[in-house]
């Protein structure tokens, strides 16, 4: 018995591919989720922090990135949920994955060896995050994420010389421009390429 190919019409293989594209495309849009959900919680931990520090006698006003646990959990669970219902695993999502799950581990770690109340950790985490928000904008092939990964750079030296406002103001601000506008443009982006 032979085995028959059935051979595709240019139509047909024009069909698949395009699908394959698409449904890539919805996979990595959904990126702006996260990017969003930490834009925001980081923005928001790291201005109170700095407003308590300055404006406050708290004398532990490192208490607020306690906030940071929760989003881990909420993070997980959506990437998990999410991660179910896909049905095309591309490269590019695997590197993309990977690549935040190696930031999150030597993030943990970073943790461990510099504790929480060590001072001046923003322009060290800065540096770090800075690799796999530029990573994942090459996959992406979104140029917003890649300048966003370049100001997290600028913004982690500005606050290593520039003294403790300048240091106090450059994780919210990188936030603004690393996380929360590169997330809505891939958020605006992905609900208009997957209409």
């Amino acid at each position: 018995m032979e085995n028959e190919e059935k051979l595709m019409t240019g139509e047909e293989s024009l069909r698949v591919i395009t699908d394959m594209i698409n449904k890539t495309r919805v996979s990595i849009t959904q990126a702006s989720f996260h990017l969003l959900l930490w834009g925001w919680l980081i923005f928001v931990c790291s201005l109170s922090e700095f407003l308590f520090w300055r404006y406050t006698d708290w004398s532990n006003p490192w208490y607020v990135w306690l906030l940071v646990i929760p989003g881990v959990f909420v993070s997980m669970i959506y990437g998990f949920v999410k991660g179910r219902r896909q049905r095309v695993y591309t490269y590019a999502t695997s590197i993309y994955v990977w690549t935040w799950m190696a930031f999150f581990i030597a993030s943990v770690i970073f943790f461990v060896v510099f504790p929480v109340e060590t001072e001046s950790v923003g322009k060290y985490m800065l540096l770090m995050a800075a690799i796999p928000l530029f990573i994942s904008g090459a996959v992406l092939k979104f140029r917003p994420m890649i300048w966003g990964a370049a100001s997290f750079w600028v913004l982690s030296l500005a606050a290593h010389f520039g003294g403790t406002l300048i240091e106090g103001l450059a994780v919210p601000l990188a936030m603004i421009i690393g996380y929360l506008i590169p997330g809505y443009l891939l958020r605006k982006k992905g609900s208009h390429d997957t209409v």
